[in-house]
């Protein structure tokens, strides 16, 4: 993205070296001054190949392409419009079984207290350098320690990471912030405003403006996919990486294709491909459906308190409160079909055994893309999806044996 330090290109890729023209080279020993002025065009250059052939060579790769993706974004839209009858009786259920909530979601005037629980650390905002956004976050930690951020899932906030806030804040300078579009972070309207190479140009700029040169990336869910992406076209900035329950996009793509499971574990993200029909219906009932994701005997935090429960609703109720997060799946489908990508980071992955929306089988796929002796994986058992909740000590064990090194 426009604005970001160093030599960063646009797309948020690795800059290539410019291509060099050809040089006509003279044999050893020989004078230059007998060599003709036009002797440089001998020297064939594809930079003078016509347009048009160029543009006949590539058509019908450009065709294929154009046509793989016409059927893709056919396929997700008839997904989309079966996700939609299906969560609108959900939703509709809902309304009728308790209807003096009525269809719409009421709006929290007043923050639960646990929201500004000191021990947790201290609420700042961040001004960021490419955008111009400010992103909420809360830290804890001296300054001078390694920087450990974290990057929450959906639907998440800062408020997911309370547990390893107060765990890593005597050994490192602990930093959960809310990505664009969540919490207190400004979350613009825009589809395109939530793009990857502008939230990875977050995560950058996040580090550069705490005043660090690396950090420790620790992950869940979405904030797992940015992590994966930022860790390939930002290294330098990234020492290590705990990721949970989260595989890379270039990974969820290939074993989607392949384990059409995968796809019905996560039919909600087809729903959130439409426009206002997923904040009207995750809305509806006071919230309902979100009330189950958090609370679900199985697929939810086990333990989770009502005042909790209030601290994610919070911000997820307040108006526009759910666009900004739902932004990021509608950008999901924007760059397929995914190159392949090899992993080099040092990385630990945490998986639930019973993950109702991820399938184990996606840990073994993503361990085929890594390079030898750069990932360390685990899958608890029992665990489901909230690992950082709903299994902070198990976590917390396998971390600071992970970072044990860096702390000697």
């Amino acid at each position: 993205p426009d604005g970001t330090e160093g030599t960063q290109t646009k797309g948020g890729g690795i800059p290539h070296p410019d291509p060099v023209s050809p040089l006509l080279r003279t044999p050893p020993g020989r004078s230059t001054d007998h060599i003709p002025d036009n002797s440089a065009t001998a020297v064939p250059s594809r930079g003078n190949m016509p347009e048009l052939v160029v543009t006949a060579l590539l058509a019908p790769s450009r065709l294929s392409l154009k046509l793989l993706r016409a059927f893709m974004w056919s396929l997700v839209f008839s997904a989309a419009l079966v996700a939609a009858a299906v969560y609108g009786c959900i939703a509709l259920a809902h309304v009728l079984c308790r209807p003096r909530r009525g269809c719409c979601g009421r709006p929290r005037r007043t923050p639960p207290a646990c929201l500004s629980d000191p021990t947790l650390g201290e609420h700042g905002f961040l001004t960021l350098r490419s955008s111009g956004l400010r992103l909420h976050y809360v830290s804890a930690g001296c300054g001078n320690r390694p920087l450990m951020l974290f990057l929450h899932g959906f639907p998440e906030t800062w408020f997911s990471w309370r547990y390893q806030l107060r765990e890593f804040q005597s050994r490192f300078h602990v930093v959960a912030v809310d990505l664009r579009g969540y919490g207190s972070s400004d979350a613009p309207q825009n589809v395109d405003c939530y793009t990857v190479d502008l939230l990875m140009a977050d995560i950058q700029d996040v580090i550069l403006g705490l005043g660090y040169s690396k950090s420790i990336l620790v992950a869940h869910d979405w904030g797992a996919a940015l992590a994966w992406n930022f860790s390939i076209y930002y290294p330098s900035l990234v020492e290590r990486m705990v990721v949970v329950s989260g595989p890379p996009m270039s990974v969820y793509q290939d074993y989607s294709m392949h384990h059409i499971s995968q796809l019905f574990r996560s039919n909600y993200m087809f729903l959130f491909q439409l426009p206002w029909l997923p904040e009207k219906l995750l809305s509806m009932s006071d919230f309902q459906i979100l009330k189950n994701t958090f609370t679900h005997r199985k697929k939810g935090i086990p333990c989770l308190t009502a005042n909790e429960l209030e601290a994610f609703l919070y911000d997820f109720s307040q108006p526009g409160g759910l666009t900004g997060p739902l932004n990021y799946y509608r950008n999901i489908f924007r760059n397929f079909p995914l190159e392949p990508q090899e992993l080099a980071t040092p990385t630990l992955l945490l998986w639930g055994e019973k993950d109702q929306y991820l399938e184990k089988g996606l840990v073994e796929a993503i361990s085929s893309r890594f390079v030898p002796g750069r990932l360390e994986t685990h899958i608890l058992p029992g665990a489901g999806h909230w690992i950082p909740q709903s299994n902070p000590q198990e976590m917390h064990q396998y971390m600071w044996a992970f970072l044990q090194n860096l702390l000697d």
